[in-house]
C-alpha cells in the first residue's frame, strides 16, 4: 500500500529535528508512533478516504475512517467496503462498531488483511439507530459485555486495537474511568474520551476536566475528543484533561488541514498558520475528483455537497448555492476552485 508523502505544494512544518522527535515520542499506538499530538475524529457520513488523506498530507497524526458496522461489512456491503478502504493513508485506521464479539472479531480480522494498521472499537456513538441496536454507547450500559467485545477483537488480530467512547450513558453513570481500566485489561492500546455523555448527544459544551479520571485510571495514552475548535481549545483540552493527545471532529469539516496546523503550533508553541489558499484549493478539488471517481458523478456529488458547502464557507452566497446545487461534476469543479479565490478565504477555517 502507498502512501502520501508530500504536502500540498509547501512545507508541513517549521520543526526543528529535536521538536519533531519530541513531538513523535509523545504519542503512540503500540509500536506505532505518532509525529504529532492532534487527530483527526472518526465521523460518520464525512471523514470518507479522500478528507483522510487531506488530513493526512496537512499534517494530522492519525486519521480514522468512519465506522465500519461489523454485520453489514461481512454481508459484502459496497458503502461498508468503501468505508474500511486505506489506499494512500499510513497509517491506516479503521473504526469497527457493532455488538456481537464474533462478529466484531471477524471484522476486524479482515480489515487488518485489508491494510488496517489499526482497528478502534466505536464504544462512544449516540445515534439512535446505533445504540439502539445495543452498540456504540450502549455498550458502556453493559462493561463485561464491553470487555468481552474487547478481548474478542483484540484476540482476532496482530495490529494494535484503541477504543472510543463517552464519559457515560448518562450523568447518572459516568464510567469511562472503569471502561478505560477494562480495556486496558483486555489488550487495547489506546483510549479516546468524547467528553461528554451520551444522553448529551452534542448539546452543551464538553466537559474536558471530567476526561482526566480516566488519564489517572490507566496507563495507556489518551486522547481527549469533543469542541475542539482550534489552537487554544486544544491546548485548553491537554491541560484540562492531562491527556497526551486531541482528536478534531467537526472543525475539521472544509478545512482537513486545520488538524495538522494544531498539531505543529501545539510543537512548536506558536501560532496557528494556515496553509496558503492554493493548497487548499488543490485540497479540495483532489478530496471532490475522488469522491466522483469512487462514487460516480450522481453520487458522488450528493455526498460531497456537505464537504462543498463547509469548503465554501468563506465565498459569496451566490456562488455556494450553485455549487450545492449543480448537478454537473466539471461545473462544481470549476466553482469549487473559484471558492478559494480573494482575501476571504484567508480567514477561513
Amino acid at each position: 500500500m502507498s502512501c502520501f508523502q508530500r504536502p500540498y505544494g509547501y512545507k508541513i512544518g517549521n520543526m526543528n529535528s529535536a521538536q519533531k522527535m519530541s513531538t513523535c515520542d509523545s504519542l503512540a499506538v503500540g509500536p506505532i508512533r505518532l509525529d504529532g499530538l492532534v487527530l483527526l475524529a472518526p465521523m460518520s457520513g464525512v471523514s470518507d478516504l479522500g478528507m483522510r488523506r487531506a488530513a493526512l498530507r496537512f499534517g494530522a497524526a492519525l486519521a480514522f475512517s468512519e465506522m465500519v458496522a461489523a454485520e453489514t461489512y461481512l454481508e459484502g456491503d459496497s458503502e461498508a467496503s468503501i468505508r474500511a478502504e486505506g489506499e494512500g493513508v499510513c497509517p491506516h485506521a479503521v473504526q469497527i462498531v457493532g455488538r456481537a464479539p464474533r462478529a466484531m472479531a471477524e471484522t476486524a480480522r479482515r480489515v487488518e488483511g485489508a491494510g488496517a494498521a489499526i482497528i478502534d472499537i466505536n464504544m462512544g456513538c449516540p445515534a439512535r439507530r446505533v445504540s439502539g441496536a445495543l452498540a456504540g454507547a450502549a455498550l458502556m450500559r453493559d462493561l463485561d459485555h464491553a470487555e468481552r467485545l474487547a478481548s474478542a477483537v483484540v484476540d482476532a488480530v496482530s495490529v494494535p486495537v484503541t477504543l472510543k467512547m463517552r464519559l457515560g450513558w448518562d450523568a447518572a453513570t459516568i464510567n469511562a474511568p472503569e471502561l478505560a481500566r477494562r480495556a486496558e485489561r483486555a489488550g487495547v492500546r489506546m483510549v479516546t474520551v468524547h467528553a461528554r455523555t451520551r444522553a448529551q448527544f452534542y448539546e452543551g459544551r464538553a466537559d474536558w476536566t471530567a476526561a482526566r479520571a480516566v488519564v489517572e485510571a490507566v496507563g495507556l495514552p489518551v486522547i481527549v475528543n469533543g469542541d475542539c475548535a482550534g489552537l487554544e481549545d486544544a491546548r485548553a483540552m491537554l491541560a484540562q484533561s492531562g491527556a497526551r493527545g486531541v482528536m478534531v471532529g467537526r472543525a475539521a469539516l472544509g478545512a482537513p488541514w486545520i488538524v495538522g496546523a494544531i498539531s505543529r503550533a501545539l510543537a512548536a508553541g506558536g501560532p496557528l498558520r494556515p496553509p496558503p489558499l492554493e493548497a487548499r484549493r488543490e485540497a479540495a478539488v483532489e478530496h471532490l475528483d475522488w469522491l466522483l471517481g469512487k462514487l460516480g458523478s450522481r453520487a458522488g456529488l450528493r455526498h460531497a455537497r456537505k464537504h462543498l458547502a463547509a469548503y465554501a464557507a468563506a465565498a459569496p452566497a451566490p456562488l455556494r448555492r450553485e455549487l450545492v446545487t449543480t448537478d454537473d461534476p466539471a461545473h462544481a469543479r470549476a466553482l469549487l476552485g473559484r471558492a478559494f479565490d480573494g482575501e476571504a478565504m484567508e480567514d477561513a477555517a
